[in-house]
């Protein structure tokens, strides 16, 4: 029963929508701008470089606090389902109609929480991808990519390499429109001073 609370408490919390709920403290709704997504991107290149960075910040904490509760419900291996609840309450939030973010600050709060040392390093490779690009989906697709590959170099058991390779898979998928745009040469460049 405890790990069920759990369960729903990681969705609930990944549900929110804090791109949203930001924006519109400057009176925008941030899903008729720019991609039109609720994510810490397009709120730093429409609301501006601090929004955005909040949106960042606390998106990553909806998944660390979800992978906790999971750690905290006593069943083995709660914490990926947690944070796993807490990437769909993201990408599928309750709240809003379940049209949600793309999950990589909420990704990032998970596998920060569950695997430090893999997450930074896949963390340094999306910084060198769009620093070099300036694409924030290439840096995001690769940096996922790269995340399976790296837990199992620092030696990460099973159930957390399915666990990666799930999330890489996720990410991927929800960045297809991006893929496309990238494709085709149309994709928006992220300025550093404001998106």
């Amino acid at each position: 029963m405890k790990f069920l609370a759990a369960l729903a408490a990681g969705y609930l919390i990944g549900s929110i929508p804090f791109g949203l709920i930001l924006a519109r403290t400057k009176g925008i709704d941030i899903r008729k701008h720019g991609s039109g997504n609720i994510g810490a991107t397009n709120v730093w290149r429409t609301v501006g470089p601090a929004y955005g960075a909040a949106v960042l910040v606390l998106d990553a904490l909806k998944g660390s606090a979800a992978v906790i509760l999971g750690r905290m419900s006593g069943v083995e291996g709660g914490e990926l389902l947690t944070g796993l609840a807490a990437l769909l309450g993201h990408a599928f939030p309750l709240y809003i109609g379940f049209k949600g973010g793309k999950i990589m600050a909420t990704g990032a709060g998970v596998m920060l929480t569950l695997s430090p040392l893999p997450t930074v390093s896949a963390m340094a490779v999306f910084a060198v991808v769009v620093f070099i690009s300036r694409y924030v989906s290439l840096g995001s697709i690769i940096a996922a990519a790269a995340l399976p590959f790296l837990l199992a170099a620092f030696h990460y058991n099973g159930k957390y390499l399915v666990f990666g390779i799930l999330f890489c898979v996720f990410a991927i998928l929800k960045h297809i429109p991006n893929i496309k745009r990238l494709l085709t040469g149309t994709e928006s460049r992220f300025n550093f001073k404001r998106g």
